[in-house]
């Protein structure tokens, strides 16, 4: 082999080995996650926050939520390979042996958590590292395997986001903190049943009780409509004393009505065809509600 053709499957070798260790971190979810630390901090600081709470909040976070996912990524290695949606993970196909994503959740969880110390403050860096012991130890080595209420204590992971990035700004927790972390809290089982209804298969599969795995029809979608109706009542508490005025009391109106009808649609759609499609309506319809309720948080508050 020329010494041109050993390079090029280096470089080959190399960036396919960079590709599968991204795949571990799950950027998709680490979007969404930082989606709700920028209103808690915005909320925190009445207006801009620190360049420095930004930088750990956002890249501490960002690093502290890949270490969470890379390693629910190998403790997840064995039901990954069984299910559809997972099986072209790095771990089930073999790209990335165990000992390497241990290694590398572990690299990367240690350095968020120096981030964090490093630009913000104790309380939030202690915050962020509840935030993977939750997520890791709580939700993927207890719950998800044993529990139909895994997504409901499980994802209070996912809501820690909102109070680390608040404690970042005040190195405290206010009530509104708390508030905006209930509503990341009842909005997550709404936004994740709706996609389990999609892959129910695959999880029945994998032996994985997510409540459509376990539940009738019925009474998953009716669960997914009270968590939606309990998420929009908690963030219209968030007029109370926040400044936002009445443009966020409109917003949060609106988008949350569009959320609970989509819910209730789902309850009542009946064609068996579609029924998959319709919970997607669900799930997508409910990242764009988050995602315009951080947003107009994030505004009215510098406009405020």
């Amino acid at each position: 082999m020329s010494p041109s053709n050993v390079s090029s499957l280096a470089k080959t070798d190399v960036s396919a080995f960079t590709k599968s260790i991204f795949q571990l971190f799950k950027f998709r979810v680490i979007e969404l996650l930082l989606i709700t630390s920028l209103p808690a901090m915005f909320l925190a600081a009445r207006g801009m926050p620190s360049v420095n709470a930004i930088i750990g909040t956002l890249f501490g976070g960002s690093l502290a939520a890949a270490s969470a996912n890379a390693w629910n990524s190998y403790l997840d290695r064995d039901i990954d390979s069984i299910m559809d949606r997972t099986s072209q993970r790095p771990l089930p196909l073999g790209k990335l042996s165990p000992l390497t994503a241990q290694i590398t959740a572990t690299l990367v969880g240690a350095l968020s958590l120096i981030v964090m110390m490093a630009f913000t403050n104790l309380l939030a860096t202690f915050l962020t590292l509840v935030a993977i012991l939750w997520y890791v130890v709580l939700y993927t080595f207890i719950l998800k395997r044993k529990s139909s209420q895994n997504i409901i204590w499980g994802g209070i992971a996912g809501c820690m986001p909102v109070l680390i990035g608040w404690a970042a700004v005040t190195n405290s927790l206010s009530w509104q903190a708390w508030l905006l972390f209930v509503v990341v809290f009842f909005w997550t089982p709404a936004h994740f049943w709706a996609l389990a209804i999609k892959y129910k298969e695959d999880y029945a599969a994998a032996s994985i009780p997510m409540l459509p795995v376990v539940k009738s029809r019925k009474y998953v979608s009716v669960q997914i409509i009270i968590y939606a109706v309990l998420t929009v009542l908690s963030s219209l508490l968030l007029t109370y004393d926040s400044e936002m005025g009445i443009w966020y009391l409109a917003i949060a109106l609106i988008t949350g009505f569009i959320f609970i009808s989509q819910t209730i649609s789902y309850h009542f759609h009946k064609i068996a065809e579609t029924e998959k499609q319709k919970a997607m309506n669900v799930f997508h319809g409910s990242i764009t509600y988050l995602t315009i309720l951080s947003l107009a948080i994030v505004v009215l508050t510098i406009i405020r």
